[in-house]
């Protein structure tokens, strides 16, 4: 029997030690696709990135399942990538793939290709003096700072002008952008990838007095039928990408003044959602068992 292995880490892995806030995403995700990948004749194994190569002999492919931790390891995570596919173990999504989504610089290769993307400064060292230039810059009352590096809003900090402390500075390279009121009035709009084809969407909402949609932060999430003109600019984003589409990528989208603006579009280890759509696990074990027979 083909092998796959769902890759976590230690505070998404039950009986692990103390287990991140939104972990129940990750037994929500195990539980919509082992039985679906033992139905297609794929065998289903949860395993720690983080453990030995010992342990990753027998499977025939991984997924970067619930890898949350990988931001603050990014070299190491990116090297045990790169030695699981040199030992003949299919990476999904691959190495060259999560090097180009890692550091969220790529937006600007996708904003290049033609993506609506939020105005963005690309920063190595944040301080007080470049976040009240970039009030000035984008003309605004409030910027998000985020992490070039980072996954689930950690360590992101939202800034108002004229309350930011004279030795506030940011401790990692960093984008700023203004921020979008549409984040905690409409919420952010996701649509989820396999293999290139759309398999559902749905909203991200806030909870009151938040901007952040993770669940860890309160957030909650709705089924959403997207309009056509939603999905179009879903799928533009797919078409633009500089390599064949990946396995599964989910496209993260706010609304802005003249329509669906990208937020990110994330191909390392995104949850995808399979509640909202529960066709998930037989899309992904479908599409899983094709990659691994042709």
């Amino acid at each position: 029997m083909t092998k796959i292995g769902f890759l976590a880490c230690e505070t998404t892995l039950p009986g692990a030690g103390e287990r991140r806030e939104d972990a129940f995403e990750h037994d929500l995700m195990v539980k919509a696709l082992e039985p679906a990948f033992e139905k297609v004749g794929l065998g289903f194994r949860v395993i720690d990135w983080e453990a030995p190569e010992r342990d990753f002999h027998g499977l025939d492919a991984v997924m970067l399942g619930t890898a949350w931790n990988y931001q603050d390891k990014s070299d190491a995570f990116l090297t045990k990538l790169e030695m699981l596919s040199e030992a003949g173990i299919a990476v999904h999504n691959p190495p060259e793939v999560v090097r180009w989504n890692m550091t969220k610089t790529y937006l600007r290769d996708l904003a290049d290709a033609g993506a609506h993307t939020i105005p963005t400064l690309w920063l190595d060292t944040v301080d007080t003096e470049q976040a009240d230039a970039a009030f000035a810059r984008f003309d605004c009352e409030r910027l998000v700072v985020k992490r070039q590096i980072g996954a689930g809003a950690l360590g992101q900090e939202l800034l108002t002008r004229g309350d930011v402390s004279d030795d506030w500075h940011f401790d990692h390279a960093a984008m700023i952008q203004p921020f979008l009121p549409a984040i905690a009035e409409e919420g952010e709009l996701s649509f989820i990838f396999i293999d290139g084809e759309f398999s559902h969407a749905l909203r991200k909402s806030a909870a009151p007095g938040e901007y952040r949609i993770q669940s860890m932060y309160g957030g909650t999430e709705s089924v959403h039928s997207p309009l056509a003109e939603e999905r179009r600019a879903a799928e533009a984003i797919i078409a633009s990408l500089p390599f064949d589409a990946p396995l599964y990528a989910r496209i993260d989208m706010l609304r802005g003044k003249e329509g669906l603006l990208l937020m990110e579009a994330e191909m390392i280890e995104p949850y995808l959602y399979p509640v909202e759509g529960p066709q998930l696990g037989t899309r992904l074990a479908q599409a899983m068992r094709k990659r691994m027979t042709s």
